[in-house]
């Protein structure tokens, strides 16, 4: 079954994930893993599959050439793989975001006011560009044609943005998907937070819906609160997804609600299996594929999970907020290279 073991084993190459030299690294055997006979691990191979190939390095290829010839995915993930934790000393933190999906037009109007832009061409990775207020109020891009679409609601078009892609239904008929395109580099504050921080609710309190609702019920001071947040993204517009798929993730692949999550590349390589031990009130453990990352993910212990399309997958993620344990599952020879040189 598994053809071309030998030379698999021998041209696993062994390079550091960057960002480990002050983790704590400890190779565990899979029995250490809670839940792991009881998952289907079939399905997360599937995904595993997604963007295997597009592991371009030395360690994953032989894994990826064999990973497609296998009916057997939990012996195929012990045979090829070990189990690696790795604990920077921060507590574990597992969120979840989702792929919105909102009303909007082609066309300007009453209605639909508030413009989806794309990045202007002056705008480079990692320069400072007009804030959200000199964006949405000043009318910084007035006239320039970037506008992509224009939706009804700024707390939606803000949210679509935290999120990092979408879809907008067209009142036209059909519907516009989004991918992230890049950020004018300001730093991102949180409107929950600043409602919190402004006594308005308590942090258990506040959701999207509840924010909605604020900013509908108070429009000056629902205005203010959308510019405390400078930061805003732009989007480009994704014309090579079948409607069924899920939205484009780091990987430039489309990812997979509930087996998709996103990491800190410092510390677990994109593309790479890992098992999620998720508490809280729906405690999951599922072994997922490292697909995606996000400006708010940071750390060996953080991980947002993907979960679905629409409103409902929006409520669903919102309630999410969970410790835990993530363990990457690294080619064996990988794994143990990683170990610092006392064990």
């Amino acid at each position: 079954m598994f053809r071309g073991l030998a030379c698999a084993l021998a041209l696993l190459g062994s390079p550091a994930v960057a960002g480990l030299d002050k983790a704590e690294v400890s190779i565990l055997s899979f029995d250490d893993l809670e839940g792991w006979n009881d998952d289907d691990h079939q399905d997360a191979l599937r995904v595993f599959l997604d963007t295997c190939r597009d592991l371009d390095e030395p360690q994953w290829r032989p894994i990826c050439a064999l990973a497609a010839e296998q009916d057997d995915g939990r012996t195929f993930f012990e045979l090829f793989f070990r189990p690696v934790l790795i604990d920077d000393g921060k507590a574990p933190l597992f969120t979840a975001y989702y792929e919105p999906e909102i009303r909007g037009s082609k066309t300007q109007s009453i209605r639909y006011r508030y413009p989806v832009y794309r990045k202007p061409p002056e705008q480079n990775k990692g320069e400072i560009g007009f804030s959200r207020r000199e964006i949405e109020e000043g009318g910084a891009f007035l006239g320039r044609g970037l506008e992509i679409a224009w939706v009804e609601d700024p707390v939606d078009l803000q949210f679509l943005q935290i999120q990092g892609s979408g879809r907008i239904r067209l009142a036209e008929g059909g519907s516009i998907r989004l991918g992230y395109g890049g950020s004018n580099g300001h730093t991102f504050k949180s409107l929950g937070k600043e409602l919190v921080r402004q006594g308005v609710y308590a942090p258990h309190q506040v959701s999207q819906q509840v924010i909605q609702n604020w900013v509908k019920r108070n429009p000056e001071d629902g205005h203010e609160l959308l510019m405390s947040n400078p930061s805003y993204v732009y989007f480009r517009e994704i014309g090579n997804v079948a409607a069924h798929k899920g939205p484009l993730g780091a990987m430039n692949r489309s990812i997979t609600a509930h087996r998709s999550v996103a990491i800190d590349p410092k510390y677990t390589p994109l593309g790479a299996p890992v098992w999620l031990e998720k508490k809280g009130k729906e405690p999951f453990n599922r072994l997922m594929i490292a697909q995606d990352t996000g400006s708010r993910v940071k750390g060996a212990q953080r991980a947002d999970i993907f979960w679905g399309t629409g409103d409902d997958a929006g409520r669903l993620a919102g309630r999410i907020r969970d410790d835990g344990r993530m363990v990457v599952l690294l080619p064996i020879q990988r794994a143990f290279a990683i170990l610092p040189e006392d064990q």
